[in-house]
């Protein structure tokens, strides 16, 4: 992904944003802010916004796009106000999100309390991806489920990609970002673009959409100028001229900030691009506006606040706080009847985790099943003698759970949940057990390599081996259990690289 970060108005990176805006007709948009832990009465204050801009379009192939981080705590909201309201409910410009209103509410309180400027209150034309979702699973027959699947479950679902989650819930206002924020946060955004592309290429191969194609936009003579300007298609060159020498005298004219920057935001609008007629049709069918009631602007108090905690919640509290921290020894220590090889179960809180343990050699299984019961979690960990790793805490209030049979993991990076992990229960990690374990399903690899004819009759139907690697002369490992093959390739050693650095195997 092409990614930049904007804090300033004067910068580049600003004017960039804005010429890419006048260029695209779809945007993904996300928003991130740090969670309100408190009860008291008040929404989070949201410290990015996310725009992804979809620059091409079918002759290009929609391959062309970039993703900009407005970063609100560095911004001066009051300079961007307009500006962003004018995107949101530009009709040029079709904006995704998922569940993006809540986005809105807390964007618009953002604005209120620190730009002084009246909240936004909607976007249009809009299309959440949820609802395009729906639109794919029954274009293919599937039954469309009641519950609303997560956005890392779409993705997954229809673009094939593993979007972790494990960011959403990290210290946004804490500045500067770290690499692994800034991906999370421009993914989030970028992938709504993918989907959409899916739905556009299937409501273009089903036919025409409208009968109208001519129709206006909007039926309202009293449109004004930048109505007027804004409708697809406006080739008016008398109204342009117009428009350009009223911009000249704002601009001649202006003599403070405030209207040097209305000047600039002015510019921006007319020089956006309108949508092709193709897109239109699908706006006009699918499209919808996304607004907010006055009773959703302002927060509401807790029903909690005040209410007296009773004795049964202080001691579940401090019974969380025991399990906590770990006590041992653990299922597999020899003295309990172990084979002295650490085993660890990891739900689905921490499945990142799962796989970084079995990078460096150790034990880590998932659970049976997709949505596992606790019950059937603590059963699991009790039967094959492991650890079962979680930050859910509601997991721990359960009455049946086994002493030390479970560790709430505090971090939130897979890295760091392996370093406390490695430290907590004193792991013993060397070189030799890097990519000794199949990071698909757990297994362990055949211990003799295989030859390349051996690799290729055990592809045969199963994997796609690329021709090239027959000819560098590679050592080929296959599990035990899945038969999945891997191969020592620059993958293989880059991973090497990136764990012997994270254990701190070298030092």
């Amino acid at each position: 992904m092409d990614i930049h970060i904007v804090s300033s108005i004067d910068s580049s990176e600003f004017t960039h944003l804005t010429r890419t805006l006048s260029k695209s007709t779809v945007v993904g948009l996300d928003a991130e802010w740090k969670p309100v832990r408190s009860q008291r009465s008040t929404f989070p204050t949201v410290t990015l916004l996310q725009l992804a801009c979809q620059i091409g379009d079918d002759s290009a192939g929609w391959d062309e796009s970039v993703v900009f981080l407005l970063d609100l705590s560095s911004l001066l909201l009051p300079s961007i106000w307009e500006w962003i309201k004018d995107v949101l409910v530009s009709p040029d410009i079709l904006k995704l999100g998922f569940k993006f209103k809540q986005d809105l509410i807390y964007l618009s309180s953002t604005f209120r309390a620190q730009g002084g400027n009246p909240g936004f209150d909607k976007v249009e034309p809009y299309m959440d991806i949820t609802n395009i979702y729906k639109f794919l699973q029954h274009k293919q027959g599937k039954k469309i489920s009641k519950d609303t699947k997560s956005l890392s479950a779409i993705c997954e679902e229809i673009l094939g990609l593993h979007l972790s989650k494990e960011l959403q819930c990290s210290d946004w206002s804490h500045r500067p970002l770290t690499e692994e924020q800034i991906r999370y946060a421009a993914t989030d955004a970028h992938c709504l673009l993918g989907i959409f592309k899916i739905f556009q290429a299937k409501v273009i191969k089903e036919g025409p959409l409208c009968n109208h194609v001519n129709e206006q936009h909007q039926s309202n003579v009293s449109l004004g100028l930048k109505g007027i300007l804004e409708m697809p298609g406006c080739e008016n060159k008398l109204v342009g001229r117009k428009f350009c020498n009223a911009l000249d005298i704002v601009q001649a004219t202006a003599s403070s900030e405030e209207c040097e920057r209305i000047a600039r935001g002015v510019e921006v609008i007319r020089k956006t691009k309108p949508m092709d007629e193709s897109l239109w049709k699908i706006v006009r069918k699918y499209g919808e506006k996304l607004f907010l009631r006055e009773s959703e602007r302002n927060p509401k108090a807790s029903r909690r606040k005040g209410k007296r905690r009773s004795s049964v919640v202080v001691c579940e509290e401090k019974q969380l706080e025991n399990y906590g921290d770990w006590q041992g020894p653990p299922p597999w220590d020899i003295s309990l009847g172990g084979d002295g090889c650490p085993k660890f179960l990891c739900d689905v809180m921490v499945e990142g985790l799962a796989k970084h343990l079995r990078c460096v050699g150790v034990d880590a299984a998932v659970p049976h099943s997709r949505k596992p019961e606790p019950r059937e979690l603590i059963d699991q960990a009790y039967k094959e003698k492991r650890v079962l790793l979680t930050r859910d805490a509601k997991l721990l209030r359960h009455q049946y759970l086994i002493k030390n049979q479970i560790y709430r993991v505090n971090n939130l990076l897979k890295n760091e949940q392996l370093l406390e992990v490695i430290e907590v229960f004193q792991l013993k990690i060397n070189e030799d057990q890097l990519m000794s374990r199949c990071t698909k399903c757990n297994g362990r690899f055949i211990q003799k390599p295989l030859t390349v004819e051996e690799a290729i009759e055990a592809a045969k139907g199963f994997q796609k081996i690329p021709n090239c690697l027959f000819d560098k002369n590679l050592e080929f490992w296959q599990c035990m259990d899945c038969n999945q093959l891997y191969w020592e390739g620059t993958q293989y050693h880059n991973a090497v690289q990136k764990f012997i650095n994270v254990c701190k195997l070298k030092e």
